[in-house]
């Protein structure tokens, strides 16, 4: 087992120095990398010296063989830390760990490495030998996942050839989507700032008949966030705000294992008493993880971890979610202050990081049940949420 030391993503800020076309193409080549991950295919990370990566969950025989084709070793594993500890692997300090795997393991096998809620494999590692990804890589490969919202974990290759133009030539007679660490570092961020509004229409709800609901759009055309508009909230004033996450199962099909559910209909029903206020409908199920991910968490929960505990399991953190979108809709709406209807004090500082004000915050307090009451406490205790 080797372990990269821990490194931040280079580049964080991918616009810096590009035209708007340049930029708009990276945020494309992105999000259709992220698309190949989830369909099993591999892409080429690098700019002068190349890895192809493939989702270690959507990994197919006939794709590792293709790697190994194409880089002569054997393919590295990059895992999260606490995956290794629980597979009994040393770990050194970072937040991932690499393994070199045995030639034998099939796509089925490197599954069970990666993910928590399969039976375990048995013993068929080899040490073997070859080059190792540097942490910058291995980072922004596993990066590529979680936004393709897959496990963070990644099967890995070098390529042979070297230089920019060696690896254009591989990426065009493979048929690979191309991308760089650069273009990885930063997309969520920048991405939600190029959220232009897409459409809009009257929806009267329940309880706020007055409701406009209002579609962004990201640069990279992903999927959309929604405002719920409830009345005319003067613009100079501090806006009942609610940013809401959604919440499949809670919100659509009234999951008793969440509170989400309860505080949507919860903050609809007070900003309707209001008269004025706004709602911020975010893609980002499962507090950012997805929401295969969040069930695979419900299914390590069942066998005794509380939620951040399942989500850490994964390899995700306790919380993934970014607050740039919510700021950057807040701004096109006309506001730049709120009255924050929530109980978790990192979603107010994440809104006042992103440059929106919280004059105030507003608890959005609900009873828990039998199926939560464990859930709404590791929120509380491990969290800080306040109820």
């Amino acid at each position: 087992m080797n372990a990269p030391k821990s490194a931040p993503l280079a580049g964080s800020e991918p616009d810096a120095g590009r035209d708007s076309d340049t930029v708009r193409r990276v945020w494309v080549a992105v999000d259709r990398a992220t698309g190949d991950l989830r369909r099993g295919l591999p892409v080429l990370l690098g700019a002068e010296s190349g890895w192809l990566v493939l989702a270690a969950e959507t990994a197919t025989d006939h794709e590792i063989e293709r790697m190994h084709r194409l880089t002569g070793e054997l393919p590295v594993l990059a895992v999260p830390s606490a995956r290794a500890r629980h597979l009994g692997l040393a770990v050194g300090d970072g937040p991932l760990a690499l393994m070199r795997v045995a030639d034998q393991l099939s796509a089925d096998d490197i599954r069970r490495l990666a993910d928590p809620t399969m039976p375990p494999l048995p013993q068929k590692r080899q040490p073997g030998s070859g080059v190792m990804p540097n942490a910058a890589t291995v980072a922004a490969a596993v990066e590529l996942a979680k936004l393709a919202r897959l496990l963070p974990s990644v099967v890995m290759g070098p390529v042979r050839p070297k230089g920019a133009a060696a690896l254009k030539a591989l990426a065009v007679a493979e048929e690979l989507l191309a991308v760089s660490v650069a273009d990885i570092a930063g997309y969520p961020s920048a991405a939600a700032q190029s959220l232009t509004r897409v459409g809009d229409a009257l929806v009267p709800i329940v309880g706020a008949e007055n409701c406009r609901i209002v579609a962004f759009r990201p640069g990279d055309g992903s999927v959309e966030h929604l405002a719920i508009l409830v009345g005319t909230p003067p613009a100079n004033e501090p806006v009942l705000t609610r940013v809401h996450s959604e919440c499949f199962t809670g919100d659509l099909l009234g999951s008793l294992r969440c509170d989400c559910g309860d505080q949507l209909h919860s903050a609809l029903a007070a900003i309707g008493q209001t008269g004025a206020g706004v709602l911020l409908y975010l893609a980002q199920e499962g507090r950012g993880i997805g929401l295969v991910n969040k069930l695979r968490a419900y299914g390590l929960q069942d066998r005794g971890a509380d939620t951040i505990e399942a989500n850490h399991q994964l390899g995700f953190a306790a919380d993934e979610r970014i607050y740039e979108p919510a700021a950057a809709m807040l701004r096109q709406l006309g506001f730049d202050q709120v009255r924050l209807m929530t109980n978790n004090p990192d979603k107010v500082k994440g809104l006042e990081r992103c440059g929106i004000r919280v004059a105030e915050r507003v608890p959005l307090v609900i009873e828990a049940n039998r199926f939560n009451r464990r859930y709404m406490a590791a929120k509380a205790e491990k969290l800080g949420h306040m109820f």
